[in-house]
């Protein structure tokens, strides 16, 4: 597993580091997704996820969840055209859920995205990923996960 300023960053994975932003290709065809362990590091204790309904269509670069803390209210910005497929209610219900466990029970929303391989090839696999949060982290002024409250 990648850590960047004691944040970590699963190698399974793959990430839109300007938008802290995570996913994980499933089976089926579709992708789920959720914010990282900096994306939350930087949020603080979050108190309000409000995703996109399934069903709803949601654009590249747009958001596809709002999402609010104590300090910050902001998009979760999404890397490709798509259509939700199912949200996480149980994140819906305690958002802090994102908090203690932001890449497997508080995972955001699965999605069916259109142009997956396009997307895709912008997106940095977990295990090059150290480097790229590292430079976004110092250009950020962000000390990093371990000390953010």
């Amino acid at each position: 597993m990648a850590t960047a300023r004691g944040c970590h960053l699963p190698d399974e994975l793959l990430y839109d580091v300007p938008n802290n932003m995570w996913y994980r290709e499933e089976a089926d065809g579709t992708v789920t997704l959720g914010m990282t362990s900096v994306a939350v590091a930087l949020a603080g204790q979050l108190v309000a996820v409000t995703p996109k309904k399934p069903g709803k269509p949601v654009q590249a670069g747009k958001s596809c969840a709002t999402i609010e803390s104590g300090k910050w209210v902001g998009p979760a910005k999404i890397v490709c055209d798509a259509e939700v497929v199912e949200i996480n209610e149980a994140l819906v219900g305690d958002p802090k859920t994102a908090n203690a466990d932001p890449y497997q029970a508080g995972w955001l929303m699965k999605v069916r995205p259109a142009a997956w391989a396009e997307a895709r090839a912008t997106l940095v696999p977990g295990t090059a990923v150290a480097a790229p949060y590292e430079a976004k982290m110092a250009a950020d002024g962000f000390a990093g996960c371990a000390c953010a409250t």
